[in-house]
């Protein structure tokens, strides 16, 4: 296949990654420690896993925008070889939702602005080592396995296969990793978040 069209999907899942991480973990950073505007949504009926819930659903709205005009473009490109691409704007939510939830988690960890510096130590490698730019049957043996271990592995093998048409068994099995990893990610942000609001413990 032409190397532009293995790429593509690839750079799709990927800006959905880097779009809902880096909105995420700005945006809850600044309400978390300086806005403290969720001490002021606690106030109402909502709790705390509504927060969180709330600024996933946001992150996945998002997600659907940026895969969205990506695959416009992808489309006009000559980059889509299949209809099955349609479904690659869900698989980018899939993505946005995985990706978001760990940086959700992750920021509540973040003391200061200069923690942001972590952000691109972690983004970077999975940029680089998720099958983005050449197949996994390239990497030796004794790195394939690393590579499958990040959500942007699944992400992009998904995005890939379905703009190329290549349906299989397998995608259910990538889709419901990002799934589980997304619910994760959920469970320990809303947990992290029990701990940092002071109100919590009223409810």
């Amino acid at each position: 296949m032409p190397y532009a069209s293995f790429v593509a999907p690839a750079m799709l899942a990927t800006s959905a990654m880097n779009g809902v991480v880096f909105d995420m973990v700005f945006m809850l950073f600044f309400k978390l420690r300086y806005n403290k505007i969720y001490e002021s949504v606690l106030n109402t009926p909502l709790g705390v896993r509504d927060i969180a819930i709330g600024e996933s659903a946001w992150a996945l709205v998002r997600s659907t925008i940026y895969a969205t005009s990506f695959l416009i473009i992808a489309t006009i490109a000559g980059f889509v070889h299949s209809w099955w691409a349609l479904l690659a704007v869900p698989v980018a939510v899939l993505i946005g939702f995985a990706c978001g939830s760990l940086a959700m988690a992750g920021t509540t960890w973040m003391r200061t602005h200069q923690d942001f510096d972590y952000l691109n130590l972690v983004l970077m490698p999975l940029f680089l080592l998720s099958a983005t730019f050449y197949p996994l049957s390239t990497y030796p043996p004794s790195v394939q396995w690393l590579v499958q271990l990040s959500p942007l592995y699944h992400g992009v093998t998904l995005e890939r296969d379905l703009m190329l048409g290549y349906i299989h068994p397998g995608l259910f099995v990538h889709a419901a990793v990002l799934a589980l990893v997304g619910l994760l990610g959920l469970a320990i942000a809303s947990r992290r978040l029990e701990k940092l609001l002071p109100l919590v413990a009223i409810r």
